[in-house]
């Protein structure tokens, strides 16, 4: 494959974890890169290390004349994007009750609405060419919700909503799309990154406020792999028919396989009920 057809990538939030992890893998493999952050310079030596194969972009998500100048820069240093990948995002913890306005709206700007606004930048030029892949860094957050974490979890799951719903739109159009679920990698989702609410309410202590020190805990001991998961995004990315999900880490299997047997048996426990809320079928004369 020579540089001029080789794919280009456009990833948000490429400073740290996952998004820097696939950044590099993906321009180590001989692709094209828009590695954008909020502070490019986070970034800049990464993008000279690969010479005209790399640039190093300014994008905060939440500003929309930024989504559309990175998208247009992108586009016209490398003639189009092949594959967007959805990576920017954090995680914030507080009870629901515990919750601050501010910090929860600002979470929802990042997440879902700033992941919104780049896929929207994105499309157009995806859908000219009936060619792309759209994919998005959800998390087992967005299949399985936990205490302390709700909003985080609220933003995945409308994420995971969304994501599906595009899929049917622009399967036949030729663009692709797929959901990534990783459990816990170590980037720094539960260190650095982290935001939490300042309000602590005691009696959530054994709850939310457990699971808010067994999570900041896992800092630096979390046994998913980036690099791993950067090859295994690029592998989905390299196939005829990339699944619209991919779960990474064996954490995210356990328990989603766990949650899937869990609905089955709730559905079978209350199939009476959950059938008596249609209008009586009349048999046909």
């Amino acid at each position: 494959m020579t540089r001029d057809d080789s794919p280009v990538w456009f990833i948000t939030g490429c400073s740290t974890g996952l998004g820097r992890a696939l950044a590099t893998a993906a321009l180590r493999r001989g692709h094209r890169v828009a590695v954008t952050a909020r502070d490019p310079r986070q970034v800049a030596g990464l993008a000279a290390a690969h010479g005209d194969r790399a640039a190093a972009l300014p994008l905060d998500v939440t500003d929309p004349a930024q989504v559309r100048a990175a998208v247009d820069l992108a586009e016209a240093v490398f003639g189009r994007i092949d594959v967007l990948v959805n990576n920017a995002g954090y995680g914030y913890l507080a009870a629901v009750e515990e919750g601050e306005d501010d910090q929860i709206r600002a979470l929802f700007d990042t997440n879902v609405f700033g992941l919104a606004d780049v896929t929207r930048a994105v499309l157009p030029g995806m859908r000219a060419r009936r060619s792309g892949h759209v994919v998005t860094v959800s998390s087992l957050g967005g299949l399985a919700a936990f205490g302390a974490t709700g909003y985080y979890h609220a933003t995945k799951f409308a994420v995971e909503g969304l994501s599906e719903s595009l899929a049917a739109e622009v399967r036949p159009l030729g663009i692709k799309v797929t959901i990534v679920e990783p459990a816990a990698f170590r980037t720094n989702w539960p260190g650095p990154s982290m935001r939490q609410s300042a309000v602590r309410i005691p009696d959530y202590d054994e709850t939310a406020g457990t699971r808010r020190a067994a999570t900041l805990a896992t800092y630096g001991h979390q046994p998913g792999d980036p690099e791993r998961a950067a090859q295994a995004i690029i592998a989905v990315t390299e196939a005829d028919e990339p699944p619209l999900r991919l779960l990474l880490g064996k954490a995210a299997l356990d328990i989603v396989q766990a949650r899937m047997d869990s609905m089955k048996a709730l559905c079978e426990t209350w199939r009476d009920t959950t059938l008596s809320a249609d209008y009586p079928q009349h048999p046909q004369t």
